[in-house]
């Protein structure tokens, strides 16, 4: 190749420009690496009070949930009252007792008292008179028809009944929590899909541009560039709004600081999906905190039957006294100069009307057990039905994926071909960028099929009880 003289010419004052930038550049880079420890120095308490990041597992979303969750500590309070009780229950077994201790001071206005007709010399009494009156008294219930018993028995199933409310409301906050999760993670990875396509669309529209400038497109086209990325930018806008409240409800939901930045690890469903729906099936009904509370509401009706008939039957208790009279007015009196009987005896009661004003009692008892046993019934249908249904749900998302699947691979072709021909001048700019927003839904809706199937599958375990 042969120079010029003026290219000659051209060519050293372009090495002459460049280094001259080149040293200007380092210059100042100089001078602002100087400054950084500055303007970081500067920057300290904004960086401080900045929002914090937090990349977190769905597990210990879980932990913290639990650990911070105000309504289970309503529902241990809720145990610990029904746990009060049945000790109260209890201590209606122990014997009752009490125990007084009192002085009386009289004074009389008269110190003589005659009766009425009487002859004999009148009564001399004394101006006052002062005692010291104590009493100590045990009693004992020794038989009531069982009812102490079965009191017992009804406490503890109540108790027993409000662990499980208890654990019902720990899987529904689980499953709250795994599912806010989802809803996060659904928007992060649509946020990903999004910045992804805004790389790809800029690209194009550099291209297109070029080929503007070399007269090979119009201005239209070029426009249509510029359409199709402000509509993406709008996604990615409404996108950022909704993480915002998913992330801030989830901050409440975990109890972590409400400007922490919480950045979710990729999670799944397990590919093994061996497991029949009988068996599922099987699984919800020895589980389910429904089932098992119209069990214990069973039992707790027979357990009030048999304390309204205990009703009919006598009751037996025994007592034991001890009286201490001192009329001398002295706090310590001589001997024999004071009173102190002893008195033990038996009490048998029996309330003969129970007889005839207990049948509606009993009637109204045995309607209260036919309730739970129907109440029972209609839980196992709805259990059976809500399995069914989230087990299909689960399959039904885990197809969608495989479809999707294909369905962008067929996009990624689709949009590979029209590429290269839009580049040849073969097709128009509105299939392309038809190919490319075709092949941007289908990665957002994959990743969306990816979550559900997730989500569905922790449903399904909520479902079948085995979500802890």
């Amino acid at each position: 190749m042969l120079f010029t003289t003026d290219y000659y010419n051209e060519y050293n004052v372009m090495n002459y420009t460049y280094a001259k930038l080149k040293e200007y550049i380092l210059k100042k880079a100089g001078s602002i690496i100087c400054g950084i420890p500055l303007i970081l120095l500067g920057l300290g308490p904004m960086i401080a009070s900045a929002q914090t990041g937090r990349t977190i597992t769905v597990e210990e979303a879980i932990q913290l949930g639990i650990a911070n969750s105000k309504l289970l500590k309503v529902s241990q309070s809720r145990i610990d009252e029904a746990v009060a009780r049945f000790n109260q229950t209890k201590d209606r077994a122990l014997p009752t007792a009490s125990a007084s201790y009192g002085y009386s001071h009289a004074t009389f206005l008269s110190s003589k008292f005659e009766l009425p007709g009487s002859s004999d010399d009148p009564l001399r009494l004394p101006s006052k008179a002062d005692a010291f009156i104590g009493t100590i008294s045990v009693q004992e219930l020794i038989f009531a028809g069982n009812k102490l018993r079965y009191a017992k028995e009804s406490t503890d199933l109540l108790t027993k009944i409000a662990r499980l409310d208890a654990d019902k409301q720990k899987d529904d906050i689980i499953y709250n929590i795994i599912s806010q999760c989802y809803n996060l993670y659904k928007v992060q990875q649509s946020r990903k899909v999004v910045e992804q396509n805004l790389q790809s669309i800029d690209q194009q529209l550099k291209q297109a541009r070029q080929f503007f400038s070399q007269g090979l497109v119009t201005k239209n086209d070029v426009l249509r560039f510029q359409l199709q990325h402000n509509n993406i930018e709008l996604t990615g806008v409404d996108l950022e709004a909704n993480r915002k409240v998913v992330n801030y409800n989830l901050n409440i939901l975990l109890g972590l600081p409400e400007n922490t930045e919480l950045q979710l690890n990729e999670f799944g469903y397990p590919a093994d999906r061996s497991a029949s729906l009988i068996s599922l099936i099987d699984t919800a009904l020895s589980n389910r905190q429904e089932v098992k509370e119209y069990d214990l509401r069973t039992q707790l009706a027979e357990t009030n039957i048999k304390s309204v008939k205990a009703d009919l039957l006598p009751t037996l208790s025994a007592s034991g006294s001890m009286y201490y009279i001192n009329p001398t007015g002295k706090f310590i009196p001589q001997a024999n100069t004071f009173l102190a009987p002893v008195s033990v005896g038996a009490t048998l009661a029996w309330n003969i009307d129970r007889l005839w004003t207990n049948k509606n009692k009993v009637s109204e008892a045995g309607i209260q057990k036919n309730e739970a046993e129907i109440g029972k019934g209609i839980s196992i249908d709805n259990v059976k039905t809500e399995v069914n249904q989230d087990y299909q749900d689960f399959n039904r998302s885990v197809e969608r994926i495989k479809i999707l699947e294909n369905s962008i691979q067929q996009a990624v072709e689709n949009d590979r071909i029209l590429e290269s021909k839009y580049r040849n001048n073969i097709a128009s700019v509105t299939d392309r960028i038809d190919a490319q927003t075709q092949l941007f839904q289908s990665q957002i809706n994959l990743e969306l099929a990816r979550a559900d199937a997730g989500l569905a599958w922790y449903t399904l375990l909520k479902s079948t009880g085995t979500i802890k």
